[in-house]
Formats: C-alpha cells, sequence, structure tokens
C-alpha cells in the first residue's frame, strides 16, 4: 500500500492523520522491520521516483491479526509473499512504472509493473496475480509487460497455472511452482 492509499482509509474510518505524520509512524515501522519500503522506478526514465513508494509486511501473519479473514485479498497477499521472496532471493526490488498507450480512451496512461529486480546478472520484470483465467485481467497482466520494449526477462506469477506457458516471450509460471524453484 501506499501512504496515500493508507491515509485515504483512515479518513473514510473516521481517523483524522496528517500524511506526514502517518508517514513518520510508517518509516518507524520500518526501521523496526515490520514494513519494508519499496521504491518506486520509471522504466521509460531509467531512474527512482521520488513519491508513492509501496509497503509489504514483514510477516503475513500480521494482516491476518490485523484483519482477520474479512479482508482476504489473496491478489495482495501473493504479491507481499512475492515480494519476500525476491528479498530473500538477493534481488534489490522496486515497483515498476511505465507509460501504456490505452486504445480504447486513445491516451497514454501510467501503468505499474509490481516488481523491477536487480542483481548482478541484470534485470527482470514480475506482475502477480491471483488468476488469469478472466480475458481483462489476462490481457492487463500481459500489456503491461508486452509494452516493455527491453529484452529483460518478464514473468506472471499466478495461482491457477499448474505449469508453464509463453506468451511473446512473456513466462507464465505457478506461484508455487515458482517458490520452490532451486536458485
Amino acid at each position: 500500500m501506499s501512504i496515500k492509499k493508507i491515509s485515504d482509509i483512515m479518513s473514510s474510518d473516521g481517523f483524522k492523520i496528517h500524511p506526514q505524520t502517518l508517514e513518520n509512524y510508517i518509516d518507524a515501522l520500518c526501521d523496526g522491520y515490520i514494513f519494508y519500503k519499496v521504491q518506486r522506478y520509471d522504466i521509460k526514465g531509467k531512474n527512482l521516483l521520488k513519491t508513492q513508494d509501496k509497503y509489504y509486511l514483514s510477516d503475513i501473519g500480521l494482516r491476518y491479526y490485523l484483519l482477520g479473514d474479512k479482508d482476504s485479498d489473496s491478489g495482495r497477499i501473493l504479491e507481499n509473499i512475492v515480494y519476500l521472496e525476491l528479498i530473500r532471493r538477493g534481488f534489490k526490488v522496486y515497483v515498476g512504472k511505465s507509460d501504456i498507450y490505452d486504445k480504447k480512451d486513445a491516451k497514454m496512461k501510467s501503468a505499474e509493473i509490481d516488481f523491477v529486480v536487480e542483481d548482478v546478472e541484470g534485470v527482470e520484470y514480475y506482475q502477480v496475480t491471483q488468476s488469469m483465467l478472466n480475458e481483462n485481467t489476462k490481457q492487463r497482466e500481459l500489456t503491461s509487460l508486452m509494452t516493455l520494449k527491453d529484452n529483460y526477462k518478464k514473468t506472471i506469477l499466478t495461482a491457477d497455472t499448474p505449469f508453464v506457458k509463453s506468451y511473446d516471450g512473456i513466462i507464465v509460471k505457478n506461484i508455487l511452482n515458482w517458490l520452490l524453484e532451486q536458485i
């Protein structure tokens, strides 16, 4: 989540808090290794962005403790798990931002790449989704990676594919199989 999203949720629940105060609290939680702060990376401009960092929990059990099962968004939980695994594997991890042309609206819009990862071997892109069985979801996940005009490895991790598929060089893997891969 981002500071703005957390601030908006708190305001809608009746808790008024200034975004800077909230950012100070979250920075303290990051210092305590409760959250991980992930910077946004402009893929086209090849630079880090100064706003809209994302935050991931160091232990997904905290989410269940605070929310119970009432807000079980498995897609976000999977994204958090993938983030933790990427840092465990030694990658430097960013959230990617890319501009794509929206044919329906005939204009450029911003798209998020779940993870841009770097190590000594280079750069890779990852998208994480609960399912690609819905055609709209499949197109959204594929389009965001297809618009990247470089030759870095592009992977979509999903829970509903028990085997590896490829779409124009984009590899789709089952998330459990990916988690069990030897590195």
